[in-house]
């Protein structure tokens, strides 16, 4: 147990925004569905994965474009979007453009590097030596400095526009967006450069091992050297696996239990060249989870906790995931529903355990 208080604030939950190849639209409409399902609930913030060559969101701008129109409270984010297939630029007008259709509410995540299966986009995405690029941590100051709606040129310089001339900047100019910039920081290297150039931190159940073989002090002194390096007034996000049970029928318990155990090695020793770390995924009734919570070190130090989905799971199930979460769990950590929401009278529409323990009357 660590034995410090929590006091969680913020709540969040991230959708992997699965589909069946042969159905995107299906699943890409249960996704939108189960964004909207959140705000219902009281969640703070709903953060969709952007995942290339796999049949999930690939663009988080365009699902998020969607999502501003089938919500209206609920805080959307993206977690993360890799800036290296990113025009700095393009990009950064349209978050621009989608953060303006929420009214201010967008929060963009974002991890430089080299980005995942480059060797078989980057001919597809990139005209020459694609190789030769600049994928580093400067592609998003770029886009950062973009955001800033400064006009180019010098005081003098115009643009002819069928409005007359004007002074040229990104369009459209989202006041605050600079300030809702994330970076998802798994190493005392990004921690620390996120801290000094003022963006806010994501940080989950994946870290790198530097100099320990603990995950949970790994990701502390990570945390450490973000708030030292400048980000103490800083907001941080922390991940975790949370797949609470308390509502599921019988079959699925034993499904969620089989996912954790088949995940559960790999949380065992570093992962690869890179020491990579896994946190365990926390599976079970809310009382178990909360007790593993409470002992979980980063999170007194946080007032913000994103709850991450599983990709195995079918939208019934993150249904059922995210409201055991909302109702039993969140509370239990010092959060309480935003103002204008409220659940009384509210039914969950999925049937779990409870209401089959009620037609049965047994325990299952």
């Amino acid at each position: 147990m660590s034995g410090r208080p929590v006091a969680i604030g913020h709540i969040g939950f991230l959708t992997p925004g699965n589909y069946s190849a042969d159905d995107p639209l299906s699943g890409l409409e249960k996704t939108l569905r189960l964004l909207a399902y959140g705000e219902q609930l009281g969640f703070n913030s709903a953060w969709a994965r952007q995942r290339h060559l796999e049949p999930g969101i690939s663009s988080a701008t365009a699902f998020l474009a969607a999502a501003t129109q089938r919500t209206s409270r609920i805080q959307l984010g993206t977690a993360v979007i890799p800036i290296g297939y990113e025009s700095p630029y393009r990009l950064a007008e349209d978050l621009s453009t989608v953060d303006v259709l929420s009214r201010g509410r967008l929060n963009v995540g974002l991890s430089a590097g080299r980005p995942l299966h480059a060797d078989l986009i980057g001919p597809l995405a990139f005209d020459g030596d694609w190789e030769a690029l600049d994928f580093s941590h400067e592609r998003v100051l770029r886009f950062a400095d973009n955001l800033r709606g400064t006009f180019l040129g010098d005081e003098d310089t115009f643009i002819k526009t069928p409005f007359g001339p004007r002074r040229p900047r990104l369009q459209p100019y989202a006041k605050g967006l600079i300030d809702r910039i994330w970076y998802g920081g798994g190493s005392l290297r990004s921690a620390g450069w996120a801290g000094r150039n003022g963006f806010n931190l994501l940080i989950g159940n994946v870290t790198t091992g530097e100099g320990t073989d603990d995950f949970f002090i790994a990701q502390s002194r990570q945390l450490e050297t973000y708030r030292q390096s400048g980000g103490a007034e800083r907001r941080v996000a922390l991940g975790r696996v949370i797949v609470p049970f308390d509502s599921a029928d019988a079959t699925t318990r034993k499904r969620y239990a089989e996912y954790a155990a088949g995940r559960h090695e790999r949380t065992l020793s570093p992962q690869g060249e890179r020491r990579t770390l896994f946190a365990r995924d926390i599976v079970g009734t809310s009382d178990d989870i909360l007790e593993q919570l409470f002992a979980d070190p980063i999170l007194p130090d946080v007032s913000e906790l994103r709850l991450e989905l599983p990709y195995e799971f079918e939208d019934e199930e993150y249904r059922q995931i995210i409201h055991d979460f909302v109702t039993k769990i969140a509370p239990e950590l010092g959060w309480s529903l935003p103002s204008a929401t409220s659940l009384a009278g509210f039914q969950p529409r999925f049937h779990g355990i409870e209401e089959q323990e009620r037609h049965s009357g047994q325990n299952i």
